[in-house]
């Protein structure tokens, strides 16, 4: 079973997102960071998969908070797939920067916050 931690402001969301992430046919062991300071020591501890984070326009939300988080994961489990998470609509700018850092190999995914949850499943799936 492939372990994904999951980090988001919005913790409505993020509910969502682990529910499903957790259905059986997914094969994932989801484990919620509650705080951005909580992700480094989980990741260290579960050896994840992927990390899957939130990107906002406020702190520890921030792209460049993200990408420092990005460098200490990597440190810790270097096979750890990134994925970034955007609303598209709301964080035009941001959406925009979290495709450039996919662009430039800082990242091994990103995620529009509009997308269904099926095709957030089929994306983990194939990382």
């Amino acid at each position: 079973m492939r372990r994904i931690v999951l980090n988001m402001q919005n913790y409505l969301f993020c509910d969502a997102i682990a529910g499903v992430l957790r259905e059986e046919e997914s094969g994932f062991d989801v484990h919620v960071a509650e705080s951005s300071d909580e992700v480094i020591d989980l990741c260290g501890y579960v050896r994840p998969y992927a990390v899957l984070m939130e990107v906002t326009g406020t702190s520890p939300y921030l792209i460049s908070e993200r990408l420092k988080m990005r460098d200490r994961i990597k440190e810790k489990v270097p096979e750890c797939k990134i994925v970034l998470v955007v609303d598209e609509n709301s964080e035009k700018l941001i959406a925009r920067e979290v495709r450039l850092a996919k662009k430039d190999r800082l990242i091994d995914q990103f995620i529009y916050g509009s997308v269904s949850a099926t095709y957030l499943v089929a994306v983990l799936d194939t990382l």
